[in-house]
């Protein structure tokens, strides 16, 4: 290339030399050839603008020139460089080579530097002094292959012995098993080889990520003990209000309404019970004094009613007062003494009927106290009924798991003043008498994920046939939320049961389920606007029943 347009300007200049040879001033010759050199130089400079406009353009474009700029110094060829191929600005090899019109050579970049550093009067060629034009500048596209061709070690030699052509020198770097990295653990600042790399990134970095012992969810090596100690929701830790259970750290709040040490008042607080203890000594307390209860509510009534039959006497006998007093005075004759005396007989008439309700009350009193335990009973029996209706209506026995999970903002609003601290789905199950399930969600997130994340589990409950089914739980559990724009861009992660973790053991037949498994990080929260439409967030679990027999 750089001897093409050495020859356009010996060839340009023979021209100019053969017009003035043969042609004699003022005659028409004479002005024909300069028209057409005219014309010439119109084509040239236009040339020169797309030249310019291109060189912009590339300027603008990486290469794997651009991308050796670092080690362009210390490359180490096979064979001695030539020196048109040394850039005569930074003295090493021509990246992306840009050629004057004296004929040398540039790097792309130092000749831009050239440019941009030079005084008023412009930038001249370090090797001759020749004036640099940048319209004169193009790129020697010939000069660049035979640069790309040249063979050179790798920049780890003598470690790496590869020899590979300078253009394929960074695919080369990028999989060189001698290549220095740094760790992309955070916080860790070492500095290896690329084949010791993931040895360290798994076993010896300590700012790698290891899985809680307790709750599966990886943590920060140096953070991990912190996590157990303070934060783990998975960590059996001492019931704060003094009982013998452990807790898990997430289901403090739940056991503090269950609590038996926790100090309450008897229910009957209301109706004069003064009794407050333990909440297990106050249950104790409820069952055994009813018949203190019952008497407790019907002196309240009767209290109640003797209050309203004061009032009414208390009226009655006022207006007598006034009557008296009127026939006192002479104001009145014997029609004012004989409604008196009306008025007294209807006193002692409300009086005998007052008394006869009190003895009514007492009668009645008996057959509430008979009633109202047989309510209980009933309520007891109709609410148990009814909550095993709800789950045979939604129970679904196939192992997937639709959720519906309405009125989501101010759901998730109360999550976020601490009530309540999570949902629970309704069971479902992977047959007719397989596993027993549940799904619970942190609408604000809960562990590491709270206030950033929604957090998704899944948890095993007992069941009617846990006798006859394998254990540990080994079906592969996929959690989703899925998409409602109809493009079916669900977000969804899975994970295969530890079959060492107590959560997919064998539910005790007395506990209410294992301890919840899954995701706490399941979806940045800032990203879960997308999934809700209407207020609403549809949850799936589906349980892989690949494997799995059928009772």
């Amino acid at each position: 290339m750089c001897r093409t347009f050495r020859r356009f300007s010996d060839r340009r200049a023979s021209c100019g030399l053969m017009a003035a040879a043969d042609t004699k001033p003022g005659g028409s010759e004479e002005l024909t050839l300069r028209s057409e050199e005219s014309s010439l130089q119109s084509k040239e400079s236009t040339l020169r603008s797309e030249e310019s406009s291109l060189r912009s353009e590339e300027s603008s474009l990486r290469s794997w020139e651009s991308e050796l700029t670092s080690v362009q110094h210390s490359l180490k060829f096979v064979s001695p460089l030539k020196e048109e191929f040394v850039c005569p600005v930074c003295r090493g090899v021509v990246l992306n080579p840009q050629q004057n019109s004296c004929g040398h050579i540039y790097c792309f970049l130092c000749l831009q530097k050239l440019l941009e550093s030079s005084s008023a009067s412009g930038p001249v060629c370090p090797v001759d002094g020749a004036v640099i034009t940048p319209a004169e500048v193009f790129q020697d596209n010939c000069c660049k292959r035979e640069i790309s061709s040249l063979e050179v070690y790798c920049t780890n030699f003598p470690e790496c012995t590869s020899v590979v052509t300078l253009r394929h020198l960074q695919d080369h770097r990028s999989c060189c098993e001698y290549e220095r990295l740094q760790c992309c653990n955070p916080g860790c600042k070492a500095v290896l080889q690329r084949r010791q790399l993931q040895e360290h990134l798994s076993v010896t970095c300590p700012h790698r990520a290891e899985p809680c012992p307790h709750c599966r969810q990886p943590q920060r090596l140096r953070l991990l003990q912190d996590h157990v100690q303070s934060f783990c929701p998975e960590v059996e830790v001492d019931c704060p209000i003094g009982c013998s259970l452990k807790v898990p750290r997430d289901k403090l709040a739940e056991h503090r309404e269950s609590c038996p040490e926790l100090h309450v008042d008897c229910s009957y607080k209301k109706f004069g019970c003064s009794v407050q203890d333990r909440r297990r000594k106050v249950k104790l307390h409820e069952d055994t004094a009813v018949a203190h209860h019952m008497l407790l509510v019907l002196r309240s009534n009767t209290h109640l009613e003797q209050q309203r039959t004061l009032c009414r006497q208390q009226d009655i006998l006022s207006t007598v007062q006034l009557d008296v007093e009127q026939v006192s005075l002479g104001l009145g004759g014997l029609e004012e003494l004989e409604e008196l005396r009306k008025s007294l007989d209807a006193a002692i008439q409300e009086v005998s009927a007052a008394e006869a309700l009190r003895e009514h009350l007492g009668t009645l009193g008996e057959n509430l106290k008979h009633h109202s335990g047989l309510l209980d009973l009933h309520a007891a029996t109709l609410g148990h009924n009814k909550q095993r209706l709800q789950e045979l209506e939604a129970t679904s026995y196939d192992g997937r798991l639709i959720w519906k999970i309405k009125d989501f903002g101010n759901r998730r609003e109360a999550e976020v003043k601490g009530q309540p601290p999570c949902l629970s789905s309704v069971p479902f199950q992977t047959g007719r008498c397989g596993y027993k399930m549940a799904s619970k969600v942190y609408l604000n997130g809960d562990g590491e994920g709270r206030g950033t994340h929604l957090s998704l589990y899944v948890v095993l409950m007992p069941g009617d046939f846990d006798a006859l089914l394998p254990w540990p739980f080994r079906q592969t559990v996929s959690l989703s939320v899925l998409d409602q724009s109809g493009a079916a861009n669900h977000r969804s992660l899975s994970f295969r049961p530890d079959p060492a973790s107590k959560s997919f053991q064998r539910p005790a037949a007395e506990s209410v389920s294992n301890v919840a498994v899954g995701f706490s990080c399941f979806i940045p929260l800032n990203e879960l606007a997308a999934y809700v439409k209407d207020d609403t967030l549809f949850v799936k679990v589906k349980v892989d029943m690949a494997g799995l027999e059928h009772l």
